[in-house]
């Protein structure tokens, strides 16, 4: 349930927003229906990872992967997958790290409530 619900809000999202909008959305998600840390965290890592990669080729087969190509070569990559592998694992990673915050907030404002 957290992946497609990341999935499907971060597409619609990003189209309006900048990258970091799966940032809000996965701390969000899993903030609120996350039910573990292990799905916090891993769930959104595949959700971004697959919607990067899915998009990232989507926008690079029409032109040859021109762009990917140049961007890979200022890194100093030789090739293109090379350059959408580090993207798409710095964008999991980031949305992993922000759902695994958002669980562990809820955790943490529930038990001071409980306490109080």
């Amino acid at each position: 349930m957290v992946f497609i619900v990341i999935l499907i809000l971060s597409f619609i999202l990003q189209s309006f927003f900048p990258w970091w909008a799966v940032i809000i959305v996965s701390f969000a998600t899993c903030g609120i229906i996350g039910k573990t840390g292990k799905i916090s965290f891993w769930q959104p890592f595949f959700a971004i990872l697959i919607l990067w990669t899915g998009m990232a080729l989507y926008k690079s087969f029409p032109n040859n992967h021109i762009l990917a190509n140049r961007v890979a070569e200022m890194f100093g990559l030789k090739v293109w997958p090379a350059i959408l592998a580090v993207s798409t694992l710095i964008g999991g990673l980031v949305a992993g790290i922000s759902g695994l915050c958002g669980y562990h907030f809820r955790k943490a404002t529930l038990k001071s409530k409980a306490k109080a």
